[in-house]
């Protein structure tokens, strides 16, 4: 009877249409996944708008995966170049590594130091090596450094060399003339109480120069600097000075002045000839040299964490005091724009810095953060009232003539915003907290292309990059909000 009375209704019923769906891009416009990815336009003013490349990057090859990203960065030819953490990769994501020697008890452990009694984990995946370059359409065209590429640290970067490979990847430029530069802020802590691969010479404290294809040119600074010291000058190698866990750099084709941010130990922004790694200047909060103050201790920002003798950030802002004469840790970003002015991350202090780069460097005071002096702009801060990690962590610029617009990678509360680079105000927003495509969780460090897309890539156990597709108006304009980074929920 049942089945009398279901072929009855299908004669009633009309047939559900069929759709093509022969390919995978078939499927995805039958799914409507265009319709549904997240879009992000001005909300004041005009800026351009930004949507997810769900695609990129393509799968790596070698069923390698990426750990947290500790640097990213855009070449002269649009490429664009990941610096990962291949230590942080869990020992699930790094089982196809079986044992690769034994730790103080006898115990079989992987090169990562993650225990392997029984040999091989699984099939899965294993760290690729940390510097990765990408074209624009997320193929990997080459991969190679650190303790993941085989032999790279016995034979390409050697310390009988002048190499000492970071203990923690921190931070990838490359220069106008194709040259890689690298750095860390490890601690030299033994991450896991790996076999190989535990760093053994101190602190990070040096940055690394190398060709486009992994060659070895050039360290600046020694490895295992004992503290921080952020008016020194000739402490490194061969009279080079002494960065102290650095975090990121940039260099003018102008100049070839290297500016690196010194950082999460030293409290400065150092300027070295790029070809030489030679002491050019540099510089404080407000363009002030010598550095006021040292960082001390653990320079892990914390909330309701403080150096010895000085308060927090957010005891500060709570008292009215916001305009602190030094950079707090960590002197997170540093960035030129083709005008000549820098932008400088003071992660720890949630504010952005602007500096004129012909004016600074020299010795001058002004602890008072008058605009005007010793090279110093102007500042603005990002979510001042924030706390966890900080809030101006990294920036990037838009591709138009003027490069109108500032994006600025908020690391406590998970979102880029769009600020008018002439007025210094929101237009918008970008992402989100949140694991899904197109959200965040701890946007780290980001650069963006010639063609205005830019690349954000995370920490925290994030350990992914995500592309960012531009369409609508190349720059930015208009009056947007003077609070950058102002709650919109409370």
């Amino acid at each position: 009877m049942k089945k009398l009375l279901i072929a009855a209704l299908a004669t009633l019923m009309p047939a559900a249409p069929v759709i093509a769906q022969d390919t995978a891009r078939d499927a995805l416009q039958k799914a409507g996944v265009l319709d549904r990815l997240p879009a992000y336009s001005a909300a004041k003013g005009t800026a351009p708008g930004f949507v997810l490349d769900p695609a990129w990057p393509q799968p790596l090859p070698n069923n390698w995966v990426i750990g947290d990203v500790g640097g990213i960065a855009v070449d002269g030819k649009d490429h664009i170049w990941v610096l990962h953490r291949p230590r942080s990769v869990s020992s699930t994501d790094s089982g196809m590594q079986g044992a690769a020697g034994k730790d103080a008890k006898g115990n079989a452990i992987s090169a990562l130091g993650y225990p392997r009694p029984d040999g091989q984990l699984n099939g899965c995946c294993a760290p690729a090596p940390s510097v990765m370059e990408f074209d624009q359409a997320g193929r990997l065209v080459q991969a190679w450094g650190g303790p993941a590429d085989p032999h790279f640290l016995e034979r390409r970067c050697r310390p009988e060399d002048g190499c000492t490979w970071p203990a923690r990847e921190h931070g990838i430029y490359v220069d106008h003339n194709g040259f890689v530069y690298i750095a860390g802020n490890g601690q030299a802590a033994n991450f896991h109480g790996q076999y190989p691969w535990a760093p053994n010479f101190g602190n990070d404290s040096h940055i690394l120069k190398f060709k486009a294809d992994g060659t070895f040119v050039m360290q600046i600074g020694a490895a295992g600097a004992k503290g921080p010291n952020s008016n020194d000058v000739q402490g490194g190698i061969q009279g080079t000075p002494q960065p102290f866990w650095p975090s990121d750099m940039v260099a003018d084709p102008k100049t070839n002045i290297l500016y690196i941010a010194d950082g999460y130990g030293n409290r400065r922004i150092l300027m070295i000839d790029a070809t030489s790694g030679k002491y050019i200047g540099h510089f404080g909060a407000y363009g002030q040299n010598p550095v006021i103050g040292e960082n001390a201790g653990s320079v892990v920002y914390e909330p309701g964490q403080a150096r010895p003798n000085e308060t927090t950030w957010i005891q500060d802002y709570r008292a009215g005091r916001t305009k602190p004469a030094f950079f707090r840790s960590p002197v997170h970003c540093v960035k030129l724009a083709n005008d000549g002015l820098l932008y400088v991350c003071d992660r720890g202090n949630n504010r952005v810095q602007v500096f004129k780069t012909a004016d600074v460097g020299k010795a001058c005071k002004n602890d008072s953060g008058e605009p005007g002096k010793c090279g110093f702009v102007g500042e603005f801060l990002v979510a001042p009232e924030a706390q966890g990690g900080g809030t101006s962590g990294t920036v990037a610029l838009s591709a138009d003539a003027a490069q109108s617009c500032l994006y600025v990678g908020d690391l406590a509360n998970d979102v880029v915003y769009v600020v008018n680079r002439r007025n210094l105000t929101e237009l918008s927003r970008v992402g989100g907290g949140g694991r899904n495509g197109g959200l965040f969780h701890w946007p780290h460090l980001m650069a963006s292309d010639s063609q205005g897309n830019f690349y954000v890539g995370e920490v925290d156990g994030a350990a992914r990059a995500q592309k960012f597709l531009r369409y609508g108006p190349p720059g930015c304009s208009g009056e947007g909000n003077p609070k950058v980074g102002e709650y919109q929920v409370r």
